[in-house]
């Protein structure tokens, strides 16, 4: 059978040509997907900052929360499940004044190496700010920590007060040597330091996650705004084994040792590959959803094209499930094929997407592609099994064909099947729905929801194919009747051979159903988002951000400026609340507001906004927390400290700025970067002058047209890219899909020669059927895309939109009906001119 399979092969290459193709690019972007998942997977952490203590004791780098559950059940013995979740912190914990000395008086410990790690924004004398390798952040130590990794002076000398030294990347990056003067901008304020010392690890040039800076020991809680230790490094004497005695006198802070040690250090000082596991995850569900339309459509098509040779099979004595076996060894051996060309593009894309989305700042800039061999391989499998399903799929019917079509001129798929692809119709459909009813699409899961239920109803328009096709077929066949004689014809044509039309018009409806709910959700948050930003800072009359951030005692000092009448001021943090036992991980902000008069509006709808001790949430938190104003939260602010605080408001502006607002002051002492991004301000007279003199490097933004925040312009960027893998994929496949079904008419267009149809009347009729087909998967495309995209519209705002973005809609649905308008006249052409010679 595998002998008969290659053989076949070999001596029909042109008609497994489009299928080949269709292979080819499904199993390079599987590849390409896999590869760019499984190197975030297994991305490694950076040059160890605790090289040299082979202990390390660090502070909450994370939030965990232990839930028991316990089943009774009469006459037997209690089950008691337990689960454990936990949630990375973004700030990081620290430790006892006093754990570095009873860490010391262990026996057999050496030495102890405390480091207080804080992010810091450096900046020349000029203002231009200066970050580390690959555009790391800058993290501030004491300079006795520099013995951790070990950094080394390469000039100068260690510093005293008022002084630095820097990294040899840092000062590479800012042109700094020593004497040179340097801003530092914490969340105690700026100084002003000078530049005594440049150092490097022993061995190599930086590390790869941070720009270091140091700083004298006595200025680090000056600075940083503690003293506590956020790590510490032990070297046992030599021979000791000290571990158990270290982890007994830590008590519940964690012990780090070996490739661990590297969690000890600040988290904004590592990569952060959270978010980009779930795009290249959602990469994959795109991709392997497109492929297995793809190719099944296509192999499809080319198993119409060999009825007759499979009725001859059957005149000789096979059986229908020889056939089966025949198709489906002859689609194993072109996936594997299809493999060979296939991996090494997969490494290429893998390699391209990866380099765009360090541009968009969706992945870290240290993120590399690794080549693994295990992943390539499982594409290759999973791109065969794809074939070989399609083809098990399409051949479903083709193999009961009778032996006698064999002597016909044309034949004909057999009949049936009607009620099992109204059985699965019906299941994702109700899938669809249910996830569009049921699940909350206006949260952070919603576009991700909605791409969900785009492939379920895709799932239940391919399922009922020519049954949804057929009526459709009959409504633009009369309209092509307004063509004239070729116009009737076509009409005839695409209602007689519903199947082949339904073959090509759901690869259009994928095309545009996939796509059109992406493109328009993003641009349907971005346009919210930018209208909520507007509306909460409406009163204001300016905007004071700085580069990179401000202090909190800036914000404060603006706030006392002569003729401001009020203000409002953000410091932009994370906060995790418990949700049934697992710590959820949100956006929120710290506020401050002062003056007379409302600067700020959330649009609260329950509750009032307090001071300390109480916070506000977004409608959507509350409603999905159960919470109630006046009711006491534990939360967990950005360094792990836990603190209760009060509800006192409920708003509905949530969209840009976050699902929390705590107080400014507790979220400046709690959050390791603490600076404030912008103050909006009232005033009168000419506070804008005062600003400008007394603090050059700020900008005072008049316009309340806010920037959207980078988050969101890196997940629209990357939401953009997504869409651009997806349109190429599919409109190749349009493309794949429209040749195979007209190579497969040659025998129809012999016909209507012999009929005596000229060239320009069967040409007229092939694109009359294009636009048929064409227009019938737009419709269908356009119904999921409505229903999709008016359930996510409703779900932000309560409005139901049909069309959010007239510009993406028509452009989006311009562009496919150009490529499939072509793509259903130029194979024709093609096979005409050949014809004719």
């Amino acid at each position: 059978m595998m002998r008969l399979a290659i053989g076949i092969l070999r001596q029909h290459r042109g008609s497994y040509v489009g299928t080949f193709l269709a292979a080819v690019l499904a199993t390079a972007l599987l590849a390409g997907a896999g590869l760019l998942l499984s190197s975030v997977l297994t991305a490694k952490p950076p040059a160890n900052r605790f090289a040299a203590a082979p202990i390390v004791v660090s502070g909450d780098r994370e939030v965990s929360l232990t839930t028991t559950t316990r089943k009774e059940k009469e006459g037997k013995p209690d089950k008691v499940k337990t689960k454990t979740k936990t949630e990375r912190l973004t700030g990081a914990g620290t430790l006892p004044a006093d754990l570095r000395q009873r860490l010391a008086a262990l026996p057999g410990v050496s030495k102890t190496i405390g480091d207080t790690a804080f992010p810091m924004v450096l900046s020349t004398e000029a203002g231009r700010p200066v970050r580390g390798a690959q555009d790391a952040p800058v993290i501030g130590h004491g300079w006795s920590s520099a013995a951790l990794t070990p950094f080394t002076l390469r000039e100068g000398r260690a510093p005293s007060t008022g002084d630095v030294v820097v990294d040899a990347n840092l000062a590479a990056a800012g042109e700094l040597s020593i004497g040179s003067t340097v801003r530092v901008t914490t969340r105690t304020g700026e100084r002003t330091l000078r530049v005594v010392g440049i150092a490097a690890p022993s061995g190599r040039d930086s590390l790869a996650a941070q720009g270091a800076v140091f700083v004298a020991d006595r200025e680090v809680a000056a600075i940083a705004g503690t003293d506590l230790p956020t790590a510490i490094g032990i070297v046992p004497s030599p021979g000791a084994d000290v571990l158990e005695a270290v982890r007994d006198a830590a008590g519940d802070a964690p012990v780090l040792t070996g490739d661990d040690r590297v969690r000890a250090d600040l988290p904004g000082a590592m990569p952060d590959y959270i978010g980009p596991i779930s795009i290249f995850g959602f990469t994959i569900g795109i991709t392997a959803f497109a492929a297995v339309f793809v190719l099944t459509g296509t192999v499809a098509l080319s198993v119409r094209q060999r009825l007759r040779e499979l009725a001859l099979l059957r005149t000789v004595g096979a059986t229908p499930g020889q056939l089966r076996r025949l198709l489906g060894r002859e689609s194993v051996v072109l996936g594997l094929i299809a493999a060979v060309p296939a991996l090494p593009l997969g490494v290429v894309v893998a390699h391209v997407v990866a380099a765009r989305f360090r541009t968009l700042d969706a992945v870290p800039a240290q993120f590399t592609v690794t080549t693994n061999v295990v992943v390539l391989l499982a594409a290759a499998a999973a791109g065969t099994l794809v074939t070989f399903v399609a083809a098990r799929v399409a051949s479903r019917r083709a193999v009961r064909i009778a032996p006698t079509q064999a002597l016909s001129e044309t034949a004909a798929t057999p009949r049936g099947g009607n009620a099992v692809r109204g059985v699965l119709a019906v299941i994702t459909a109700a899938g669809g729905v249910a996830v569009l009813t049921f699940v909350p699409l206006g949260g952070p899961f919603g576009m991700g929801m909605s791409f969900v239920s785009s492939a379920l109803l895709l799932c239940a328009v391919a399922a009922l194919g020519p049954l949804v096709v057929r009526p459709l077929t009959a409504v633009f066949g009369r309209l092509a009747t307004l063509g004239g004689v070729t116009g009737r014809l076509a009409g005839t044509v695409t209602r007689v051979e519903s199947r082949r039309v339904a073959a090509v018009a759901v690869p259009l409806a994928l095309m545009f159903a996939i796509n059109a709910p992406m493109l328009l959700n993003s641009s349907l948050l971005a346009r919210i988002t930018a209208d909520e930003q507007r509306a909460r800072f409406a009163a204001a009359d300016a905007q004071v951000t700085a580069p990179t951030g401000l202090p909190l005692a800036t914000a404060e000092a603006l706030s006392r400026l002569s003729g401001v009448t009020g203000t409002a001021a953000t410091v932009p943090t994370r906060v995790i609340v418990a949700k049934g036992g697992k710590p959820e991980d949100y956006v929120a902000q710290g506020l401050l507001t002062t003056g007379r008069d409302s600067v700020l509006d959330l649009d609260v709808r329950d509750g009032a906004l307090a001071g300390d001790g109480t916070f506000a949430a977004s409608r959507y938190l509350t409603e999905l927390s159960g919470w109630h104003v006046g009711e006491d939260v534990e939360l967990w602010l950005a360094d792990g400290h836990q603190v209760t605080l009060r509800l006192a408001a409920v708003y509905e502006r949530a969209r840009g700025f976050g699902d929390l607002a705590l107080p400014a002051t507790l979220v400046a002492a709690h959050d390791p970067r603490g600076l404030v991004s912008t103050v909006s301000l009232r005033y009168s007279g000419e506070v804008p002058e005062q600003i400008r003199a007394q603090w050059p490097t700020l900008r005072i933004t008049p316009s309340l047209d806010a920037a959207r925040a980078a988050d969101a312009q890196n997940q629209q960027g990357a939401w953009e890219l997504m869409v651009v893998i997806s349109l190429g994929f599919t409109a190749i496949a349009v493309v794949n899909t429209f040749a195979i079904a007209a190579t497969a008419r040659r025998r129809e267009y012999t016909d209507l020669w012999l009929a005596g149809a000229t060239t320009g009347q069967v040409q007229g009729m092939t694109a009359r059927e294009a636009a048929i087909t064409v227009g019938i998967g737009l419709c269908l495309g356009a119904a999921v895309t409505t229903i999709v995209v008016g359930a996510f519209s409703t779900a932000q705002d309560g409005i139901f939109r049909l069309v959010p973005d007239v510009s993406i809609y028509l452009g989006l649905l311009g562009g496919i009906a150009a490529l499939g308008l072509a793509a259903g006249t130029l194979p024709t052409r093609l096979v005409l001119r050949t014809r004719t010679r």
